[in-house]
């Protein structure tokens, strides 16, 4: 089944799914929570959505006012469909997308970035090299969210630099929220 864009000024429009084991989209239910959570950050943000199989998390950020989104996705036919949802879309001047491992990618992107995802194949371990890099490489704002999708069964470590904020569970998906540490503000802590 094709993910559905479920807000904003792109409401219920369809996504094409590439074929094949390299997509796994993040649930609707999980998605529409998400946003929800994410509703009063969201307009005039830059985005960054790490791992972004169909781009259906950065595509709900620029329907729902992302000022700029970036989709990296390592698997290069995976990032050909995202681009080309973005002209079908008619977002392409929002929506880039970056066909790269991500940890390739972030040493080529300019930051800073208000809100960032992370959803990696659940099989690996927790991304922590990626999480050092946004800091190193100066791509988080100071009051900037990371969200990272996980099994829910996952024990997430300590991210050295993060602080965590908040964590939802939907079934077998976890969502665990993390600011830089020290760089908080009052109100970028989430619900």
């Amino acid at each position: 089944m094709s993910p559905r864009i479920s807000g904003g000024s792109l409401n219920s429009r369809k996504l094409k799914s590439p074929k094949g084991l390299h997509v796994r989209p993040t649930p609707g239910r999980v998605k529409e929570s998400l946003f929800s959570i994410l509703m009063g950050r969201i307009e005039g943000a830059r985005f960054l959505d790490l791992f972004s199989g169909t781009g259906a998390i950065g595509f709900e950020a620029a329907s729902r006012g992302a000022a700029r989104v970036v989709c990296v996705e390592g698997h290069r036919e995976t990032a050909a469909a995202i681009e080309a949802a973005a002209g079908e879309l008619e977002v392409g001047t929002v929506v880039a997308v970056v066909a790269a491992p991500a940890e390739r990618a972030l040493y080529r992107l300019e930051g800073p970035f208000d809100l960032v995802y992370l959803d990696p194949p659940y099989a690996s371990e927790m991304p922590l090299g990626l999480f050092r890099l946004l800091l190193d490489r100066g791509l988080l704002a100071d009051d900037a969210l990371v969200i990272y999708e996980h099994a829910a069964k996952s024990l997430l470590p300590d991210v050295p630099g993060y602080r965590g904020v908040r964590e939802e569970v939907y079934g077998d998906v976890a969502l665990a929220f993390f600011t830089p540490h020290g760089r908080a503000r009052a109100d970028a802590t989430v619900g």
